[in-house]
């Protein structure tokens, strides 16, 4: 078989305006030149049927992996568009998400952390704007998971510090190893962003957070 004959008849010189695109391009395409195989082929040494099989279940494997791909992509707009709608009903309520910020607001800030083991001993450090240290709070021993604390406003000396933002470190440990504690802030759901890379919650004074590592809804 002549490849100019297989170029000529998947590729005519006569253009013609179809729909077909996608999926319906590719079979029309195949279909052409398996036609115009047989038509060539040599009546001596005819075409296989397991040639022919094969060419058939290689279309098909093709068309199944696009179509696959199509509702993939249709499954994962539906999946993010129902993300999106729940993480509306999270607008103005309170979340424990990453951060190291604390809020003081009327002598009070609340705050958190996920322990990734049980803790004989935590310890929190709250900073002020120039990093200094303003209270240490110990909070005992305390189980894996998370934990959130309260801050009364108040300095080591007991005296009230100003309304504002400060932030937190915190120091957990088990015997002398040292158990890894991730900060969580407490603030207020703002509004929900739909990105490339999935749903976040815009924070209060963090910033975008994934919905995902959210870890309470107050």
């Amino acid at each position: 078989m002549a490849i100019s004959d297989v170029m000529a008849a998947v590729n005519p010189k006569t253009t013609t305006t179809t729909s077909s695109t996608g999926t319906q391009a590719t079979e029309d395409r195949f279909l052409k030149l398996l036609v115009t195989q047989m038509k060539n082929q040599d009546p001596l040494n005819p075409l296989d049927n397991a040639q022919v099989t094969s060419q058939m279940a290689q279309l098909s494997t093709v068309t199944g992996i696009e179509k696959l791909n199509t509702s993939l992509t249709s499954m994962s707009d539906s999946f993010q568009a129902a993300q999106a709608l729940q993480a509306a009903n999270m607008v103005g309520r309170n979340v424990l998400a990453s951060g190291s910020v604390m809020a003081l607001a009327s002598g009070t800030a609340f705050a958190g952390m996920d322990l990734k083991g049980n803790a004989d001993s935590v310890v929190v450090s709250v900073k002020d704007a120039s990093g200094a240290v303003v209270r240490t709070l110990d909070l005992g021993a305390q189980k894996a998971g998370t934990v959130s604390f309260q801050w009364d406003g108040k300095n080591q000396s007991s005296v009230a510090q100003k309304d504002g933002t400060y932030t937190f470190d915190v120091v957990a440990k088990q015997g002398t190893e040292k158990v890894t504690a991730d900060k969580l802030a407490l603030s207020s759901v703002e509004s929900v962003s739909i990105t490339s890379t999935g749903v976040k919650l815009n924070v209060a004074g963090v910033g975008a957070v994934d919905a995902t590592s959210v870890k309470q809804i107050f």
